[in-house]
């Protein structure tokens, strides 16, 4: 009996996640990793003709960074609703691990150096384009969420410029890839986000949060947003090809991946259930990084290299 208490102890020091899992949570690795990898692509084919794979990696690195700290600012802003959501109520800001103070400074350090980094290294446009991305994302965004149901379309143009972000630091303008890019990104999001506000959906109601599914009388509403994104990016996704900018593999890539997204937003446009949310969230994941592939097994494109 003696032992007891030193046993509980050690157990939940072995259950608490350490402190850096906590600032990977903080600065949301996965999404960051994500933004880097549209980040890359971005940069990979503005480098065109010349393939500059170290530069281009370190462009999305910084912006990769700027990412980063506004997912700070984002967690620091939210950590009282946070307190609120059962998806969110272990987050570190929320249980102490870390303290406010210290994400702050993380946040930026982060963001500084990101943006610094792109006008030094690159060029000034694209690291005005990243300072404004976070402000946007941090002090516009993520208040806008409490206010109205239209946060989502705000949140989404900054959640679509990375690759472009990142084609203006490679080629000192905005190329045809980066807009393109932009756009697949841009449409995207919706089917990929009206899962997650539809799983959450009392979550984010509990916290007062204006998310189309969560408001009351909105039932069906999720299903049919992610339908109708989901079909704008059909064609959306082959503006490449239009361009001239990729070919023919990209463009079957394109309308079979596209097709399948497609398909996952209308099983849940017909029913809103969680089988039918998990699906098309399993399918927004998948969606990006294999339309990227696509991109780079497209013989046009890597004719576009010397």
């Amino acid at each position: 009996m003696k032992h007891e208490a030193p046993v509980e102890s050690a157990l939940g020091q072995l259950e608490r996640p350490s402190l850096l899992a906590a600032w990977l949570d903080l600065t949301k690795s996965r999404i960051a990793s994500m933004v880097v990898l549209s980040a890359f692509v971005g940069a990979l084919l503005a480098c065109s003709p010349h393939l500059d794979w170290s530069r281009a990696a370190l462009a999305a690195l910084y912006v990769g960074m700027v990412a980063a700290s506004s997912a700070i600012f984002n967690h620091v802003l939210e950590r009282d609703t946070d307190r609120l959501m059962l998806r969110t109520r272990n987050r570190p800001l929320v249980t102490g691990q870390v303290r406010v103070r210290d994400a702050l400074i993380g946040a930026c350090v982060l963001g500084t150096a990101g943006t610094v980094g792109l006008a030094l290294g690159y060029n000034l446009l694209s690291a005005l384009l990243a300072l404004s991305t976070l402000v946007a994302y941090a002090l516009v965004y993520t208040p806008f969420k409490r206010v109205s149901t239209l946060n989502t379309i705000v949140g989404a143009v900054p959640g679509a410029m990375p690759p472009l972000i990142a084609a203006i630091a490679i080629a000192g303008r905005a190329t045809h890839w980066g807009w393109s890019l932009f756009a697949l990104l841009f449409c995207w999001q919706f089917p990929h986000f009206m899962a997650i506000a539809w799983l959450h959906r009392e979550d984010y109601a509990r916290a007062g949060m204006k998310m189309l599914p969560a408001m009351a009388g909105n039932e069906g509403v999720a299903g049919r947003q992610a339908l109708i994104y989901g079909l704008t990016l059909l064609p959306i996704s082959l503006l490449p090809t239009l361009h001239g900018d990729a070919g023919l593999v990209y463009a079957i890539a394109a309308l079979v991946l596209g097709g399948v997204y497609v398909g996952a937003a209308w099983r849940f446009s017909l029913l809103e259930d969680r089988a039918r949310a998990r699906l098309l969230l399993f399918t927004s994941i998948l969606y990006l990084p294999l339309m990227y592939a696509a991109v780079f097994l497209d013989p046009m494109v890597l004719r576009t290299f010397h």
